[in-house]
């Protein structure tokens, strides 16, 4: 079995040790980092504080599942007294006045929060490139993107800044940056983790999801962060079951493997996913393919509906209330000048082709189209699920690109994001698992396999990753340098 660094990290404060020295090394590390993992790190004191509320509580009695463990969050989430920049111009000089209902929770069960993780703009992107702050790069290959856009997370995790962190997934942000950096990445069911305090880029897809190297830390984390929440009228009433699942046998579970998604792989993501499926089969498993033909039109769906809802998010930055703040001759010239200064290009784009999508004498071509299209790619799971218990695709078609390669062609950067769009069109829980590695020009570079559930049977990937350590055919492996 792998060690498992969040809860043997937990266990020893819960015993006695002191997490402050352990927050402090962590924060030094991501001080020191090469690749561009963090867009700011917290101060000494307030990392301190958290450290000595920990420690105060432990010695009073209380059982926290994730003492002491430090972590880095995506910087689209709120934390009181700290920069919430979304990796953008626009949000440059904010501080959060309140806190995200996930990351109270991390908190509450113990983790210290010691930065913020590294992003493309408004969570708008694939490779974590497109922020205002400076690229990220990829721990295995500096030369490469970590994926996007919650790069940053993946990249701290598989460089070995923290043993976790959380990122936001709205078509793949999670799953596919942890594809390629070779760490888990879980995307829950929509409205299983409060958005509240999550800024907002596509509100019907966006979900806050962890990174770790374990199934048995990906356990705790969420069931720590799952659960309602009042302040977020989309999140739902479902018990968290995440670590009394695991160790659940497996023999019999009915895998489906997605034939739309077996087209364009590399020979490496194809000789990973057949090794997956071997392990499954090992395990007791049955394995089949099932077609879902309405996949292949999840791309153009998913940006016809992520970039109106964008366009109509991103309407509330206009330097008036907070943000940029551009003086102008008057109010219109002030807001537009603070748009043109605060937004970057792949914003300022996905800006015009949403609104564009919901103008006048175009929404019934576009967006109502997509929205049908939608529901027709929920029915299509649906309908799997009733012959299966878990589908299966490759987390990307390819291992992480090179950095720049797809920044001038936003096509060829959409499709990155191919086997993940789907999933969260229909809102489903899915689990990007490490399956290998792929030699490109002479470097192993990660490839992940991605594990579907059907909505609210979020434990179930969860138990099958961890089958799939105890028999051997999962093991993350950090970074070189780590």
């Amino acid at each position: 079995m792998p060690v498992s660094p969040v809860a043997d990290l937990a266990a020893a404060v819960q015993g006695g040790q002191d997490p402050s020295p352990i927050a402090t090394a962590a924060r030094e590390r991501a001080l020191a980092d090469p690749h561009g993992s963090l867009i700011s790190v917290l101060s000494l004191d307030q990392v301190q504080q958290q450290a000595a509320e920990v420690a105060r509580r432990v010695q009073a009695g209380e059982r926290l599942p994730l003492a002491g463990v430090p972590t880095v969050v995506k910087d689209n989430m709120n934390l009181t007294g700290t920069a919430t920049t979304c990796g953008s111009r626009m949000l440059e000089h904010y501080v959060s006045p309140y806190t995200a209902t996930a990351l109270t929770r991390l908190q509450r069960a113990g983790a210290v929060i010691i930065g913020k993780a590294n992003m493309d703009e408004f969570a708008m992107g694939s490779s974590t490139e497109t922020g205002a702050f400076g690229g990220c790069r990829n721990p295995w290959d500096a030369s490469r993107v970590p994926g996007g856009t919650s790069g940053g997370s993946a990249a701290a995790v598989a460089s070995g800044l923290v043993p976790f962190s959380l990122g936001s997934d709205t078509g793949g942000s999670v799953r596919q940056p942890a594809g390629f950096t070779g760490v888990y990445g879980f995307k829950p069911t929509y409205g299983r983790v409060s958005r509240y305090g999550l800024v907002s880029h596509a509100s019907s897809l966006d979900q806050i999801g962890p990174m770790a190297t374990t199934a048995t830390d990906l356990a705790l984390i969420l069931d720590a962060i799952t659960g309602h929440d009042p302040q977020d009228a989309t999140s739902l009433e479902a018990p968290s079951n995440f670590v009394a699942e695991l160790g659940q046998d497996i023999t019999g579970l009915r895998v489906g493997v997605i034939r739309e998604s077996l087209s364009g792989n590399t020979p490496g993501v194809e000789a990973a996913l057949n090794l997956m499926l071997d392990a499954l089969r090992g395990l007791g498993a049955t394995v089949a393919e099932i077609s879902l033909p309405t996949l292949q039109h999840a791309v153009a769906t998913y940006y016809l509906i992520s970039t109106p809802e964008a366009s109509s998010n991103l309407a509330r930055f206009d330097g008036m209330v907070y943000g940029l703040r551009v003086d102008g001759a008057d109010v219109n010239t002030s807001m537009a000048q603070a748009r043109a200064q605060g937004f970057g290009a792949e914003v300022k784009r996905r800006i015009l082709i949403g609104t564009y999508a919901l103008s006048s004498g175009y929404y019934d071509a576009y967006y109502s189209k997509a929205m049908k299209v939608r529901r027709l790619i929920a029915d299509d799971f649906n309908r799997a699920f009733t012959q299966f218990d878990i589908l299966v695709t490759p987390t990307s078609p390819f291992p992480a690109f090179r950095s720049g390669e797809k920044i001038s062609d936003p096509v060829a950067m959409y499709a990155a994001d191919v086997d993940t769009v789907a999933v969260s069109l229909a809102g489903l829980p899915a689990l990007s698992v490490p399956a290998g590695f792929e030699t490109v020009d002479g470097q192993a570079l990660p490839v992940g396999v991605q594990l579907i559930a059907p909505a609210l049977s979020d434990e179930r990937l969860i138990t099958a990753a961890h089958a799939l350590e105890r028999a051997g055919a999962v093991s993350v492996k950090l970074a070189p340098g780590a």
